[in-house]
């Protein structure tokens, strides 16, 4: 008859640690954000150059996926929830984090506000990277802080007049340009971007007339909860 082997109790309690610490990495890895736009292609092309630039690793410990709908406001929330509930469907994990990312633009306030209140409210909460006017103001705090109302041409103008002196006279806008992110990081400071966004959020302290925030934008919280992933 084999003798037991009797494995000294020190040992199994730290296979038990191990054991806790690997699983807990294993649901770590499931984290799953699904970031659902207005623009089809602005915000997307900006957040699929940001994921690609995350630490490496990061990608096979998280699913980010990025979604460009056309929606906006109201609808766009209700594209959000289908489509996290279409991708939980054909996916062997739940959403961990949904993200919708819209603009203020000419859509009516009582849209604008019950947008963002909607999704505070949500449960779970719905993450809101909202902007007013434009998503093109996160662009603008990468190189300075601006605290007047503008519209959507002095965006365009201010973009320009901040990148001409390092890609040239001729650079015009685009908007829906791949390019922004690898621009913005090179001739730009997302940290920049991020303190000057906090502190226009600041200046409104606790108020929900969101429409009446401009210049504003709360893109920083995604951007800054992406590059914070490990």
């Amino acid at each position: 008859m084999a003798r037991k082997i009797k494995i000294p109790n020190e040992h199994l309690k730290r296979y038990a640690r191990q054991e806790q610490k690997r699983k807990l990495n294993v649901r770590n890895k499931h984290m799953y954000y699904l970031i659902v736009c207005e623009g089809e292609a602005t915000e997307p092309n900006y957040f699929e150059g940001l994921k690609q630039d995350l630490p490496k690793g990061v990608l096979t410990a998280c699913q980010i996926d990025i979604a460009g709908t056309g929606r906006n406001t109201q609808s766009l929330v209700d594209e959000a929830l289908r489509l996290k509930a279409a991708y939980e469907k054909n996916s062997t994990r739940p959403v961990d984090k949904l993200w919708v990312v819209f603009d203020r633009d000419s859509f009516a306030a009582n849209d604008f506000n019950n947008a963002i209140i909607r999704c505070a409210q949500s449960n779970p909460v719905i993450d809101c990277a909202w902007s007013n006017e434009a998503f093109e103001l996160w662009y603008l705090l990468h190189f300075h802080y601006y605290q007047n109302a503008m519209n959507r041409k002095q965006y365009q103008s201010l973009i320009e007049d901040n990148l001409r002196p390092y890609v040239g006279d001729d650079y015009n806008y685009e908007k829906n340009s791949k390019e922004m992110y690898a621009l913005l990081k090179e001739h730009g400071s997302i940290k920049d971007a991020i303190r000057n966004a906090k502190r226009l959020t600041e200046t409104y302290e606790d108020r929900q007339d969101y429409a009446e925030h401009n210049p504003c934008t709360m893109v920083w919280m995604l951007v800054e909860e992406l590059v914070k992933l490990k």
